[in-house]
């Protein structure tokens, strides 16, 4: 693999890159329907969109980034029929920094916290890249709360990824993360260049520290699951195969000619091709997924 490309998709799995679409009209009203909860020692900020009952899809974004730039495509079109409840992991956007490492485990157990406050017995529950560790966490942590899993551009065990990508973060700088990203976290954080930092060093910290999931209790986990990826993707393809065998009840769909989250047009892929309509086809399939895992 060509250097600047596995320098893109290290930065991609790293931070979520911004787009000139994380300022538009959409975004700003998404915001202002935005709230916190007081979830474990933390003010942890989430966003309600679409219908107001129904089993909620709960999205979790990827490493560094925010519900728009992981998902600020696919909201317009999911919530049209779904239930949405979007969140910000601590140190991500509009959710402060607290004095505690960041990990997976605690960022499900986070999510958990605040879908018991919302009243939420039951929810689909789809992860993008770390967003998809995090979602995986809660199926074994919480499992009665999960009726279906959507893994998009994930992995679960440190093979499933590129070695390089793990062999970067001992490096790692803040040179990695995009001007465009510190920018857009500047303009929502509360903390500011510091809270900036923090993140940054807290996340290298994170996945340096990451342990294979096991996956015998991932064997155990009932719930339909769909895997999402690309076949340019950091994840390997054949590791989204894998997570296909690994769930007894699962679906894949492998997208052509796309990197890290370009099927979703997250913001990391790159992709301003705004006449695209491979996310309007994501979001189909995602739709009729959810409507076969009504049950």
């Amino acid at each position: 693999m060509q250097p600047n490309l596995a320098a893109l998709l290290l930065s991609a799995l790293l931070f979520a890159q911004v787009t000139t679409g994380c300022a538009s009209t959409e975004a700003q009203v998404r915001a202002a329907s935005g709230a916190y909860a007081q979830v474990n020692g933390l003010n942890m900020y989430y966003e309600v969109h679409g219908p107001a009952s129904g089993r909620p899809l709960v999205l979790l974004h990827g490493g560094g980034s925010t519900i728009d730039t992981s998902f600020g495509r696919l909201i317009p079109m999911l919530a049209r029929d779904h239930r949405l409840i979007a969140v910000e992991q601590q140190a991500h956007g509009h959710t402060a920094d607290v004095d505690r490492p960041l990990s997976f485990e605690q960022m499900a157990d986070d999510t958990a916290a605040l879908l018991q406050q919302l009243h939420v017995q039951d929810a689909d529950i789809m992860g993008f890249s770390n967003g998809g560790v995090i979602a995986m966490q809660i199926a074994l942590r919480h499992r009665p709360l999960v009726h279906s899993l959507i893994l998009a551009s994930t992995y679960f065990k440190h093979d499933g990824c590129y070695s390089y990508m793990w062999e970067g973060f001992p490096t790692a700088t803040l040179d990695v993360m995009p001007k465009a990203l510190r920018d857009a976290y500047l303009q929502v954080s509360p903390q500011g260049e510091a809270g900036l930092m923090s993140q940054f060093h807290k996340t290298v910290a994170m996945m340096m520290s990451f342990k294979d999931l096991d996956e015998g209790a991932l064997r155990a986990i009932s719930a339909p699951v769909l895997v999402l990826s690309a076949d340019g993707d950091v994840i390997r393809p054949e590791h989204a195969v894998e997570m296909l065998r690994v769930f007894p009840h699962a679906q894949l769909a492998l997208f052509p000619g796309a990197i890290h989250g370009g099927y979703i047009r997250a913001a990391e892929s790159g992709d301003n091709k705004a006449g695209s309509r491979v996310p309007e086809l994501t979001a189909a399939m995602i739709h009729e997924f959810l409507n076969e895992a009504k049950e």
